[in-house]
């Protein structure tokens, strides 16, 4: 796969995912965490399947412990906690916790796969966690984070974990829309289990909610992990993870447009957070 198509993957699956932010609040709005989380997987999980057979591409069960240990961490954790933050969470405000996520990524590839972070990285994580930091405590007096923030921050750990165990554990021999919609799959059951364990009862949403789960499902399930697997297999989780510095773009861009525009601790948090990360990339461009 040429560079050109790579980055191309990569920027779609940070802009659907930035979206995401801003779709989240009407699906949450009339369906509660548990069942969105649920809805938008299980949905996303049957489109995956469905392409899988078409394609005449196999889910093989002998690699059950990968699409496990990936379905639970990248789509079940992920998800819970990026829609109980959602909640109440700001568009924005979750986007630029999230925004974090390569740094994270960096930390954990070296703990799990000895993949040392470069000195410029060392340098760029206490700066994005200050501008984190700027974020959530909204640059106030009172020192206080809100619960939907701590919610939004463990999702993103999640993801940053999910990207380097993709690297480490993603079966090369099979086919990425079969090894897609075993994650999905996996991902899915889990999100309904926690659903009906939880006691909430599936809701059928209004045209607007309906529409907002549907491209969540479809842009930033389906074809969002789609392009992102592949990226991560072809650049490697720290400089995939670079990408996902167009998702607090992204989100602040819709915002805007819905007369919600950044409030000077998001903008100065996401200045600090997004030149760490780039400048943290400055070392991986040059090796690629």
């Amino acid at each position: 796969m040429n560079h050109f198509k790579t980055y191309l993957m990569a920027t779609m699956a940070a802009i659907f995912w930035g979206a995401n932010f801003n779709l989240a609040r009407p699906v949450i709005a009339e369906m509660g965490p548990y069942v969105a989380g649920a809805s938008r997987y299980v949905l996303a999980a049957a489109v995956m399947v469905l392409i899988a057979q078409m394609r005449k591409e196999a889910i093989p069960a002998q690699h059950w412990k990968a699409y496990l240990t990936l379905g639970v961490v990248g789509v079940f954790g992920f998800n819970l906690f990026f829609f109980l933050g959602m909640e109440t969470s700001s568009a924005i405000n979750g986007a630029l916790i999230m925004a974090l996520n390569p740094l994270l990524t960096a930390v954990l590839g070296y703990v799990i796969l000895r993949d040392k972070p470069s000195r410029q990285q060392l340098i760029a994580f206490p700066i994005g966690i200050a501008g984190v930091a700027i974020v959530v405590l909204g640059a106030g007096a009172q020192l206080t984070i809100a619960v939907c923030d701590i919610y939004i921050l463990i999702a993103s750990l999640n993801w940053a974990l999910y990207n380097v165990l993709v690297k480490k554990m993603l079966p090369k021999q099979v086919g990425g829309i079969a090894n897609t919609a075993g994650i999905m799959t996996v991902g899915a059951m889990a999100l309904t289990m926690a659903a009906v364990i939880h006691g909430d009862q599936m809701v059928v949403p209004t045209i607007h909610a309906g529409a907002a789960l549907l491209t969540m499902s479809l842009g930033g399930g389906v074809l969002a992990y789609l392009f992102w697997n592949a990226s991560i297999s072809n650049l490697g989780p720290s400089k995939a993870a670079i990408f996902m510095n167009l998702v607090p773009v992204t989100t602040m861009v819709i915002a805007a447009f819905e007369h919600v525009p950044p409030n000077h601790a998001q903008l100065i948090g996401a200045m600090l957070v997004i030149s760490a990360v780039t400048f943290s990339s400055v070392s991986l461009s040059k090796a690629a």
